[in-house]
C-alpha cells in the first residue's frame, strides 16, 4: 500500500480559500524589507499567498491587503509582475 503524501495547503490572503500551494503565488518580504514574487515558494522571509487569478491580483492591489499582511509598502511593480505571470500561464493553456 502506497501512503498518500499530504499536499501542503496555503490560504489566499484575498479570498481566504485554502488551496494546494502549487495553485497559489507566493509574495515574500525578506528581513531587509524587500518585497518580491517567489515562484519557487522557498525563499526566506514573510510570505503571503495569492490565487493565480487576475481578479484576485487586482483586488489585492486595490485593497492593500499585501501591505497589511507583509507589514510594508508593496510596490506596484510587484502587481505588474504578478499580472504578467498570470497572463503567461493563461496563454499557455
Amino acid at each position: 500500500m502506497v501512503k498518500k503524501r499530504k499536499v501542503p495547503e496555503r490560504k489566499c490572503v484575498v479570498t481566504n480559500e485554502s488551496k494546494p500551494k502549487k495553485h497559489l503565488i507566493r509574495i515574500v518580504r525578506n528581513k531587509d524589507g524587500e518585497v518580491f514574487v517567489d515562484p519557487t515558494g522557498k525563499k526566506n522571509g514573510r510570505g503571503a499567498y495569492l490565487s493565480r487569478d487576475l481578479d484576485v491580483i487586482q483586488k489585492a492591489e486595490k485593497s492593500n491587503v499585501l501591505n497589511r499582511t507583509l507589514n510594508t509598502e508593496v510596490d506596484t511593480a510587484i502587481f505588474e509582475e504578478l499580472k504578467q505571470l498570470i497572463d503567461g500561464k493563461q496563454n499557455e493553456k
